[in-house]
C-alpha cells in the first residue's frame, strides 16, 4: 500500500489520498491485532487481509480493462485521476467504494462456512470484532486529518481549530453506519437459501455504493 501511493503521489495521481489513509488505517489495525484488542484477533487479520485483496483485485481489473472493475472502484479511480475535486471527496470515494462495495462482500467470504455452525454468541463476538474497528477508524481519523487532508486542504486545520474533534468524529461516525450498514447486508447473503438471491443483493449493494458515490461527487 505504502510503495503504491508513494507511486501515485510522486505522479499527481490523486488515487494516493485513499490508499495512503487506508495503509494508516492497516498498520492501527495491525498494532491492534498484536495488541489482543479483539475477541478472536486470528479471524480479524483474515478477514482484514482478505478485504485488502479486493482492493488489490479491483485495481488491478481497473488497469487491465477498467470495465472490468466494479462500477464503484471504475468511479472511484476515473474521478481521482481526471476531476478536479477536494480532497475529502477522492477520499470518501475510496472509502465508499471499499467498505459499501469490498466489505459485505470480504465478510460473506470470511463468515459463509462457519456461520452455520456458530451459536448466537459466537456470532455476536464476530459482530463486536467487526464493531470494534469503528473504534480504531475513530482513532485514526486525526491521523488521517493531520498528515493527508490538512496539507492538501489547509482550510481544515482552521476548521479542526474552530471546532475541535467535532468534524473528525462526524467522519468517522458516517464511516461507522456504512459499516453498520454492510454487515447487515452480509447478514442476508449468508441468510440467503440460494446463490441467485445472493447475486441480487450483491448487485443490489453495488449500485447502493455506486449511488452514494455520486452523492459525493454532487457535494
Amino acid at each position: 500500500m505504502i510503495r503504491q501511493a508513494d507511486t501515485w503521489e510522486k505522479s499527481g495521481d490523486r488515487r494516493y489520498i485513499f490508499l495512503r489513509c487506508y495503509s494508516m488505517m492497516s498498520t492501527n489495525m495491525v498494532a491492534a491485532i498484536r495488541a489482543g484488542e479483539f475477541k478472536d484477533c486470528e479471524w480479524v487479520a483474515t478477514l482484514i487481509n482478505h478485504f485488502a485483496a479486493y482492493y488489490f483485485k479491483a485495481l488491478t481489473a481497473y488497469e487491465r480493462n477498467p470495465a472490468e472493475s466494479p462500477a464503484a472502484w471504475r468511479q472511484a479511480h476515473q474521478a481521482a485521476q481526471h476531476q478536479k475535486l477536494h480532497v475529502l471527496q477522492y477520499l470518501l470515494l475510496g472509502v465508499n467504494a471499499h467498505i459499501n462495495y469490498d466489505l459485505p462482500l470480504a465478510l460473506y467470504d470470511c463468515l459463509c462456512k462457519e456461520w452455520p455452525n456458530l451459536d448466537e454468541t459466537q456470532r455476536e463476538s464476530r459482530q463486536e470484532d467487526h464493531e470494534t474497528v469503528n473504534v480504531i477508524i475513530g482513532k485514526t481519523t486525526d491521523e488521517v486529518q493531520d498528515t493527508v487532508v490538512e496539507p492538501m486542504a489547509p482550510l481544515m486545520a482552521v476548521v479542526d481549530q474552530a471546532m475541535g474533534r467535532i468534524d473528525e468524529w462526524l467522519l468517522s461516525q458516517m464511516i461507522s453506519s456504512w459499516r453498520h450498514e454492510v454487515w447487515n447486508v452480509a447478514i442476508r447473503m449468508l441468510d440467503a437459501p440460494e446463490f441467485v438471491i445472493r447475486e441480487t443483493i450483491k448487485k443490489e449493494q453495488e449500485q447502493k455504493a455506486l449511488e452514494k458515490g455520486e452523492g459525493l461527487l454532487r457535494v
